[in-house]
């Protein structure tokens, strides 16, 4: 099976499962936001190999420049002086249960796969011959992952956005790259686009009226003031 998949293709898919891990569980912030940059310039290079230019053309505009220009307006680049800026975040979970969460990532990318191979029978691009789908069903296990496992508002805003994007490389999948899928997968990446830049600047109100531990932090509980 592994000879039938086209090179270009699997180092695209490991590259992409790569940098979104990074993305997810990298503690400074600034680097791992340079990575979802990265990730997000790969999805565009995905949709051109899977025949979609359009995705690929609103992947490069609402995942590149504007979700990519979102998360640095969080970690405060823009208004550098409004409030405090965000650089690293703290991870100090229990080893327990980090080993909980990576069960259950890999619980996911099981029942996904399963999903795929027995229940999504009449798939357009099958997972036997294009990797990205494979790529897609772990970016959006491990996105889950990180979701559960992460307190900081900032990290869970990136998961979210990783977890759209393998979920909108299934929906591919399913449904094809025709000029309707495409444009209805497009609409899935403005609400994606809408809701980081809504997360973006609650992020930065939460910074101005609370400071930084209003966001929560990693390995500890947030503290409600009285």
């Amino acid at each position: 099976m592994l000879a039938s998949f086209d090179a270009i293709e699997v180092l695209l898919a490991l590259c992409l499962t790569g940098s979104a891990f990074v993305c997810l569980f990298d503690r400074h912030l600034v680097r791992a936001s340079c990575f979802f940059v990265v990730f997000a310039g790969l999805m565009v290079l995905a949709w051109l190999k899977l025949g979609a230019p359009w995705l690929a053309a609103s992947e490069l505009l609402l995942g590149v420049l504007l979700t990519g220009l979102g998360f640095f307006y969080a970690l405060g680049h823009f208004s550098p002086g409004a409030s405090v800026p965000l650089r690293h975040d703290k991870f100090s979970h229990p080893w327990s249960r980090i080993a909980m969460r990576v069960v259950l990532a890999l619980a996911w990318f099981f029942m996904v796969g399963a999903a795929i191979r027995y229940v999504i029978g009449d798939m357009v691009y099958s997972p036997a011959e294009h990797p990205l789908l494979l790529a897609g069903v772990l970016i959006a296990a491990l996105a889950l992952a990180a979701f559960a496992l992460h307190r900081h508002l900032f990290r869970r805003l990136l998961a979210f956005n990783l977890l759209g994007s393998g979920v909108f490389i299934l929906l591919a999948g399913v449904a094809g790259t025709s000029t309707a899928a495409q444009m209805l997968i497009s609409v899935g990446l403005l609400v994606a686009c809408l809701g980081t830049m809504l997360g973006a600047l609650l992020i930065r109100q939460l910074l101005h009226l609370e400071g930084v531990e209003a966001l929560g932090r990693d390995g500890q509980p947030q503290r409600s003031k009285a």
